[in-house]
C-alpha cells in the first residue's frame, strides 16, 4: 500500500466526508477480460485505491474502507496512475454534468443550434464553477449548486428604492449564498 494525498480535497456525496487521504495498491499482472478468447484478453495492471470512512458518531470498533478498483497498461508508478485516473474521473464528471443539463438538446438538425448549445452549455458551466468558488462551495457538483444556492426559496419585495431579498430563517446555506451574494455585488 501507498499512501496518496489529493492537493484538493474531494467531497464524497455518500458519506458527507471530505476525502482528502487514500491508500493505494496494484497487481502488477492483471488479465482482463479472461472469459474472452486469447486474442481478446488484455494484460494490464490492476490498481485499487482505498479511502478510509470516517465513522459519524462515534469510534468504530474497525477501520471500515471503500474501494475503487480500475485497470490500467501505462507505465506510471501507481500513485501516478491514480492521480492521473482522478483527473480523468473529474472530466467525465464535467461531461456528465454538461449531458444532464443542455447539451441534453444535442444534437439538433441544425449545426448552428448546436454551436450555438454549445457555446451556452460552456459560458453556464464556467459562470455555475466560478458562483461556487464565489460561494466557498469548491468543486461541488452541478446539481448540488443549483439546488442549494440557485434555487434558492427567497422572496423579493420593494420598499421605495430598493429591492429586499428576504431569505427562509435557518436556512442551511445562506451563509455560502451570502458570501456569493458580496463576492458578486462588490466592486
Amino acid at each position: 500500500m501507498s499512501p496518496i494525498s489529493y492537493p484538493q480535497a474531494i467531497y464524497d456525496d455518500e458519506t458527507g466526508q471530505w476525502v482528502s487521504d487514500a491508500e493505494v495498491a496494484e497487481v502488477g499482472s492483471f488479465t482482463a477480460f479472461a472469459s474472452r478468447p486469447k486474442n481478446e484478453r488484455v494484460k494490464c495492471r490492476l490498481v485499487v485505491r482505498r479511502v478510509k470512512v470516517k465513522p459519524d458518531s462515534q469510534e468504530a470498533l474497525f477501520a471500515t474502507w471503500r474501494h475503487h478498483a480500475f485497470i490500467t497498461n501505462s507505465d506510471l508508478s501507481t500513485v501516478e496512475a491514480d492521480r492521473r485516473h482522478r483527473g480523468h474521473a473529474i472530466v467525465e464528471q464535467v461531461i456528465a454534468e454538461l449531458k444532464q443539463g443542455p447539451l441534453a438538446h444535442m444534437p439538433s438538425g441544425k449545426f448552428v443550434a448546436n454551436q450555438a448549445w454549445l457555446a451556452y452549455a460552456v459560458i453556464a458551466f464556467n459562470l455555475a464553477r466560478a458562483a461556487a468558488r464565489a460561494a466557498g462551495m469548491g468543486m461541488v457538483r452541478m446539481q448540488t449548486l443549483l439546488r442549494k444556492i440557485i434555487a434558492i426559496p427567497a422572496r423579493l419585495a420593494s420598499t421605495g428604492r430598493k429591492l429586499i431579498i428576504h431569505l427562509p430563517r435557518s436556512w442551511p446555506w445562506q451563509a455560502q449564498w451570502s458570501r456569493l451574494w458580496a463576492t458578486a455585488s462588490s466592486p
